[in-house]
């Protein structure tokens, strides 16, 4: 890894999903009374790594965070519209994508991503085991914890065009690279960085959990 500082990086945090499973907006839920919202630890994990951090929702329900917000161009299409909206609209060449409710974002885990050389269209930690199951036949690719590139554009459009949804579908167009499972473990090594609180009953796991979570 060189020492030179990396290429500046944006970042967007997908809030605009509706919240089904959970019943209520995921991004402003709380893991302690008093604590930050869900989407204010994205926050503070993504501005480690990116100067343009901004949001992707369809209303101004965060408007009090003060960040640049986004529509997300196609809202049926799931993540895959969600990455392609902010990708769009990112200021920068490549884009960090997470998802608001993620809680336990390590923030040395984004900077080691965000210092790879930036010749990949994606860039995604690929695990053996891993929470967003898009699986393919020699890893799991954390889809919602990755980078991708403008030039991945093309491909993305095409597949929602033809209404294929699933986020790995366009890989084979595109050039990807895997961030290794070791370096991933090293630097989180219980793997939480990747842990959805989507459900009220996982939103109560993140609650047991966070005494615990790495920072």
């Amino acid at each position: 890894m060189s020492d030179t500082a990396p290429p500046p990086l944006s970042a967007a945090i997908l809030a605009g999903g509706q919240s089904t499973r959970m019943g209520t907006d995921k991004a402003r839920l709380r893991l302690s009374p008093d604590g930050p919202m869900l989407i204010e630890l994205a926050l503070a994990a993504t501005h480690a790594v990116a100067d343009d951090v901004f949001l992707v929702a369809n209303d101004d329900r965060l408007a009090a965070l003060g960040l640049r917000t986004v529509p997300d161009l196609h809202p049926v299409a799931g993540a895959l519209g969600g990455i392609y909206s902010a990708v769009a609209n990112a200021r920068h060449d490549h884009c960090l994508v997470v998802a608001c409710d993620m809680p336990f974002l390590v923030a040395p885990l984004l900077r080691a991503l965000a210092a790879e050389p930036r010749d990949y269209d994606v860039l995604a930690p690929r695990l053996t085991v891993g929470e967003n199951r898009q699986g393919s036949s020699d890893g799991v690719y954390e889809t919602l914890h990755a980078i991708y590139g403008r030039a991945a554009l093309p491909a993305i459009r095409a597949q929602l065009a033809g209404g294929r949804y699933r986020v790995i579908g366009f890989f084979p167009q595109v050039r990807v690279r895997a961030f290794p499972e070791e370096t991933v473990r090293r630097l989180d090594p219980a793997l939480r960085s990747f842990f959805n609180a989507n459900t009220p009953e996982r939103l109560a796991e993140a609650r047991r959990l966070a005494g615990m979570a790495p920072r």
